[in-house]
């Protein structure tokens, strides 16, 4: 097999491989503001303002902080492998590189952002820029997974243009749940660091904002199950709209049980881990409802041809 089909080969293990890091990253985060670790390498790029690796008088907090800035870099070496991969695939799809490259320069403007937030102390609304930038790059994983089984004819829908706005509706108030979610975390107790500044927004009236928020969102999905069974959308629709209520259940018993036991932390990182799920579930409901002819390789292995293959037996008998 040559060069650039194993690299087609290992085109979607490497996909799948980038979303897994995108989500892991995400309570690796969380994990640095619950244990008030945020500032544990208090500047950036350094730990230090002398040292690039951290330090023992930083403690445990030191450790975590860096910890997770060290994990940036595996999430580099799986988004550059899959942007190669994507690359030297033949035949070359732009559709593929431009997702992959998109999904490598993510993580570099994702580093500068989480840089800003330690040199502004945790500013909470960059902390929720940080976050939800994570929430974008686990969405456009699952778009890249998708894309790869996909031709790259234009798309045509699959459902009705109602259900199609329905399934819209529902990826925009996701991304309301998780945008006011941010600021909910904002204006809570868990700010990363003691000495981080809060947005000084009321938390029990941000947090019922974002409850009414989660009602609407668990209702369209709803309405979303029954419209795609009543128009006979593909099974992979079906399956994604299902998947993600179930991920929305979940999530919401969550978070009303950390908000009504004052905000465990293994709840609340349960619940970060959530929110990845909801980004990625809701990201492939909206891919489910429009589909391409599968792609179809121009170029594929040449297969010997068994006539020629029996003179050439005999040619190299008679040479004998």
């Amino acid at each position: 097999m040559g060069v650039n089909a194993a690299s087609g080969r290992f085109v979607r293990p490497l996909a799948i491989a980038l979303l897994v890091a995108n989500i892991v990253i995400v309570v690796t985060g969380g994990a640095v503001r619950l244990t008030a670790s945020g500032l544990g390498c208090p500047s950036w790029p350094r730990c230090t303002g002398s040292s690039f690796v951290v330090r023992g008088e930083l403690g445990i907090h030191g450790l975590i902080e860096f910890s997770n800035r060290m994990f940036t870099f595996v999430l580099v070496a799986i988004a550059v492998a899959t942007w190669v991969a994507v690359w030297r695939a033949r035949p070359r799809r732009r559709s593929l590189v431009k997702f992959a490259t998109l999904l490598a320069l993510g993580i570099p403007a994702q580093a500068v952002l989480g840089g800003i937030t330690v040199l502004t102390h945790l500013n909470p609304w960059l902390v929720a820029g940080h976050l939800l930038l994570s929430m974008a790059m686990v969405g456009l994983s699952v778009a890249l997974l998708r894309r790869i089984g996909e031709g790259d004819a234009p798309a045509h829908a699959t459902v009705p243009a109602a259900t199609a706005w329905l399934a819209r509706a529902t990826f925009a108030a996701a991304w309301l749940v998780l945008y006011i979610g941010t600021v909910v975390t904002g204006s809570g107790p868990n700010a990363g660091d003691a000495s981080s500044p809060r947005t000084g927004l009321n938390p029990a009236i941000v947090a019922q904002l974002h409850a009414d928020l989660v009602f609407l969102l668990v209702g369209l999905t709803i309405g979303s199950v029954f419209a795609f069974r009543a128009v006979g959308a593909p099974a992979v629709a079906q399956r994604a709209a299902r998947t993600l209520l179930g991920v929305e259940v979940a999530q919401a018993a969550v978070g009303f049980t950390q908000y009504f036991t004052n905000l465990p932390v293994g709840l609340v990182a349960v619940h970060m881990l959530g929110a990845a799920l909801v980004s990625a579930t809701v990201t492939w409901l909206l891919v489910s409802v429009r589909e391409r002819p599968p792609f179809q390789p121009e170029y594929l292995p040449l297969q010997p041809d068994p006539a020629a293959r029996s003179q050439g037996s005999d040619r190299a008998a008679a040479a004998f």
